[in-house]
């Protein structure tokens, strides 16, 4: 396909210093762009200019001026990803107010703590579900909190086209440019509540300037040539959300997906040059290319897993691979994965995998086929990017997340932590200084809780976490996530969760993957009935005894799981156990399983 090109001579290119200015300098960077935003809300792309979202940025600017909010005041921002989001994100900021991003998902008491906590004056919210929840916290919320708006008319509150039409009656150019005057790089610009894995919510306070610093150390990982971004991570989160800003800074359109579900779908429709993904949905697109090869018979089918076997042996660099290997690719390709490349869609420069760690087999089957996956790592309260794979030789390879980012600094501390300093450290947690002074020490390091290691390269690698570690009853430390990554690879199993501190021996809760066992228990002759009823099955329970057994061959006797006990619940964002970036919360499990973990270490 070819490219509309962008020209990125930086050099020409105007710095923002505060992030709203990404919306003003487009049309002075990218002429020739004619689509910012596009959403697909009623099953039609709709798109914006950016003039047009700019209009948008300056309305909802007004109209939040004309409420009376001040530089300073929150706003919560309850949606998930579209075009609106970044439209009201841009029009609270460059007031001076700051955005509070807040996930759709979460619980009527996250609400009521969030809202409360942020001190937020505004809220705008997606959804009836959304809207039911907080009107059942709403008597409880602070009496600052008058403003209530949703996206559609739902009978009930002002609505989005309202609130524009607001700003348009209430239009002030004069006053909207002293108030953008007065926005500093270092000011505070958004809250991001992090979801977190286990306690209360922490509110991490961050500037224009955290965010602008990544944008000027990432801006050059997208290949000139890529224009067209599709997005489908929350926005809530700052990983997507700092992408986001990068692909506006880099003139890039934005297609937002319908949901979870449309990706493939969407993926055909946009045929985008870089999107972001988490290990869960590339393995899953994995599992579905995989088992698309089980419809074939004889030479055919052995053909398409051969070629699969080539992919995943893939080296990064094109020293490390042999001229055989080069042979043998080359005929998998012509013969097998381009046409699974094809029937992706996408026309990929790079796909950026963050929030956990991805299995190698996975970066090197998608780099083999031709969408190369670029690993990073960060948390939100780095906002986020630490350390980042790159396109310079030997700057990316799988099982790492590649080099710190520049203007980076990392070092690992004597306990194994990796600690790092620079301009994306967060400013602090909000009405926190207690929390902040635990985790950005006096020099200015920020422990970011992760155990790692630097390669002889110099890339680093992660190891797990120091909170997730655990000793055994005989003084034995044992990393559940390595041994959870190493689990995970089986098409078996959908998520694994590991515990064993104080006890004789490691054990595991499994969260088989139904959809695989069914196609399984079709070819060995075994009645699929039910989740419920399958975990329980003496012929299922003994072939994931033989599944954990052959893992178990990677590790030493005294990390290996000696026992485990499978689950039939879905694992799932709406009912707590997996973060928005669909990451498992370890005490969420081991509260919901007490009485499994009991039976399993009696």
């Amino acid at each position: 396909m070819a490219h509309k090109f962008i020209l990125r001579d930086f050099t020409n290119i105007k710095t923002p210093t505060r992030l709203f200015d990404i919306v003003d300098n487009y049309e002075q960077n990218y002429p020739s762009q004619n689509i910012a935003l596009a959403g697909k809300q009623t099953g039609q792309w709709e798109y914006y200019s950016p003039r047009e979202y700019q209009e948008y940025m300056n309305n909802i600017s007004y109209a939040l001026m004309a409420l009376g909010i001040q530089a300073g005041d929150k706003v919560a921002l309850i949606a998930s990803n579209r075009p609106e989001w970044n439209m009201l994100d841009m029009g609270i900021m460059q007031i001076g107010a700051v955005t509070v991003p807040v996930y759709p998902t979460v619980s009527e008491n996250d609400y009521k703590y969030i809202l409360e906590h942020s001190e937020a004056k505004v809220v705008f919210m997606e959804g009836a579900d959304v809207m039911k929840k907080i009107n059942a916290v709403k008597a409880d919320l602070p009496k600052d909190l008058k403003h209530f708006y949703t996206f559609i008319d739902r009978k009930e509150y002002p609505y989005f086209s309202q609130f524009i039409d607001l700003g348009k009656n209430n239009q002030n150019p004069e006053e909207l440019q002293k108030r953008k005057d007065a926005v500093k790089s270092s000011d505070l610009a958004s809250i991001v509540y992090t979801s977190g894995t286990t306690g209360v919510p922490k509110g991490v306070m961050l500037s224009h300037n955290n965010f602008i610093s990544q944008l000027m150390s990432l801006r050059t990982t997208p290949s000139a040539w890529s224009t067209r971004s599709l997005s489908f991570l929350p926005l809530c989160h700052v990983y997507e959300r700092m992408l986001v800003f990068l692909y506006q800074y880099l003139g890039m359109s934005v297609y937002y997906v319908q949901n979870l579900g449309t990706i493939a779908e969407n993926i055909k429709e946009v045929n985008p040059t870089m999107m972001s993904a988490v290990p869960r949905v590339l393995e899953k697109f994995y599992d579905k290319i995989y088992d698309n090869g089980k419809k074939l018979t004889g030479f055919s089918k052995k053909l398409f897993y051969w070629s699969i076997e080539v992919a995943k042996q893939y080296k990064i660099e094109a020293c490390d691979r042999t001229f055989f290997y080069n042979i043998k690719c080359a005929i998998a390709r012509k013969l097998v994965l381009n046409k699974i490349v094809a029937a992706i869609g996408g026309d990929f420069d790079i796909v950026v995998s963050g929030s956990a760690a991805i299995p190698s087999h996975l970066v090197s089957f998608f780099s083999a086929i031709g969408m190369p996956v670029f690993e990073g790592y960060g948390l939100t309260e780095t906002s986020p990017v630490i350390a980042v794979s790159a396109r310079e030789k030997f700057s990316r390879e799988a099982g790492t997340v590649g080099f710190p980012l520049p203007g980076v600094e990392i070092k690992i501390a004597e306990n194994g932590e990796v600690m790092c300093k620079g301009q994306n450290v967060m400013m602090g947690y909000y009405k926190s200084q207690e929390l902040t002074d635990e985790v950005i020490d006096k020099d200015g390091w920020f422990h970011t809780g992760d155990l790692g290691k630097f390669t002889d390269r110099g890339q680093l690698v992660l190891t797990g976490r120091i909170k997730a570690l655990f000793k055994t009853a005989f003084g034995k430390y044992v990393n559940p996530q390595t041994l959870e990554s190493a689990f995970g690879v089986s098409p078996f199993i959908e998520n694994i969760v590991v515990f064993g501190e104080n006890q004789k021996f490691p054990a595991a809760i499994i969260n088989p993957n139904f959809e695989f066992l069914k196609t399984w228990c079709g070819t060995h002759g075994i009645e699929y009935t039910t989740p419920a009823e399958m975990v329980k099955n003496k012929d299922i329970i003994a072939r994931f005894k033989r599944e954990v057994d052959k893992y178990n061959l990677q590790f030493g006797d005294t990390e290996q799981i000696k026992k485990f006990d499978l689950v039939a619940d879905e694992w799932s964002i709406g009912n707590g156990v997996l973060t928005p970036t669909l990451k498992v919360k370890r005490n969420v499990v081991k509260q919901l399983y007490k009485d499994n973990l009991e039976k399993l270490f009696a």
